[in-house]
């Protein structure tokens, strides 16, 4: 009965040694590129300022918001596709409603986006269809929406008053876009800590038949869900259309990718009922201070994409459960021989 118990206790305790492993290392991930931003080019004779954290913030903007969006769905074991068509959509929505008023454009691209995730939510839950395959579908709709709206072609966003207040830098390193984006990640992992919310997301993403019997009310996680991803991506649209002055008809396929990247170095399992809104946001961060250094050393786009890819195949790999009970195994051996 005792080995029993100790053998019980070993194993939480390796299981608590992986946990903070696995949430520990997107913030270590930030932090490393924030220095690796700095002395990289300085050993290579460029000079660097602040001026690339301030550039790092104004991508982290947009696209922080847009792997947030695609992370919160991983978490809960779905993947929304569509999150570079609400981008899109949200950014030509408020660009053609908010030119004398910034504000009733973002909440109209808010409003339509959230609607729209959440109608992909309900088909998903309600329907127990894919949702890869749905939100699939909801990309094409959202772009060929935006295509529509802006005549298939880049619209101009005439409030330069709007856009000048977006980008002035504050503190050297701050602007109001990057405040806005920031403030709002640190509310939703503020809830996320702070509220069952989290707890229940995990779940979900874990598994439905043990959420609901467990009391989860899973349709409405999952709605609320997509919804909320919808709403984020948009504001990531709006924030970036409203910040160069031009709302794109079609980004293009780089914001999915840039989040699909940030989510898994931020920790979030593909199988779902892993990560947090911390973890994503932290290595979306890592990465902005990543495609930043690649930028300052003006290096050629193939090898941007071949570290991060390589960086993004050694996270993956260590980050599984199998390599991390390897490695907890390994400890407890060296511990055990050290105390012999």
């Amino acid at each position: 009965m005792r080995l029993t118990t100790t053998t019980t206790l070993v194993t939480a305790s390796a299981r608590s040694r992986r946990g903070r492993i696995v949430s520990l290392w997107p913030i270590a991930f930030a932090v490393g590129m924030l220095i690796v931003l700095f002395v990289i080019p300085t050993l290579s004779g460029r000079s660097v300022t602040i001026f690339s954290v301030y550039n790092s913030l104004q991508s982290y903007a947009a696209l922080g918001l847009v792997a947030l969006a695609l992370g919160l769905t991983m978490i809960i074991g779905e993947f929304d596709l569509s999150v570079v068509g609400t981008y899109a959509l949200g950014g030509m929505i408020a660009v053609k409603l908010g030119g004398e008023n910034p504000i009733y454009g973002a909440l109209a691209a808010l409003v339509v986006c959230g609607a729209f995730g959440a109608l992909q939510g309900f088909l998903v839950a309600r329907f127990a269809v894919n949702s890869m395959a749905v939100t699939l579908a909801g990309y094409l709709v959202a772009l060929g929406a935006t295509g529509t709206i802006g005549d298939n072609r880049s619209q101009p966003y005439a409030n330069f008053d709007v856009t000048g207040a977006l980008n002035s830098p504050f503190l050297g390193v701050f602007s109001l876009r990057s405040g806005i984006a920031i403030v709002v990640i640190a509310a939703l992992a503020a809830l996320f800590l702070a509220t069952p919310l989290g707890r229940d997301l995990r779940a979900t993403g874990g598994g439905r038949r043990a959420s609901r019997t467990a009391g989860v009310r899973v349709t409405p996680i999952v709605i609320g869900t997509f919804a909320t991803s919808g709403m984020l991506a948009a504001l990531g649209g709006t924030l970036q259309s409203y910040g160069v002055a031009t709302a794109a008809s079609n980004p293009g396929l780089s914001p999915l990718i840039f989040a699909v990247t940030a989510a898994l170095l931020g920790g979030i399992a593909l199988t779902g009922g892993r990560g947090t809104p911390v973890g994503i946001a932290a290595g979306a961060l890592g990465l902005c201070f990543l495609s930043q250094l690649f930028t300052d050393m003006v290096s050629p786009q193939y090898v941007t994409s071949l570290v991060t890819g390589t960086l993004l195949v050694i996270v993956t790999v260590f980050a599984t459960p199998v390599v991390l009970r390897n490695l907890a195994r390994a400890r407890q051996v060296r511990t055990r021989q050290s105390a012999a």
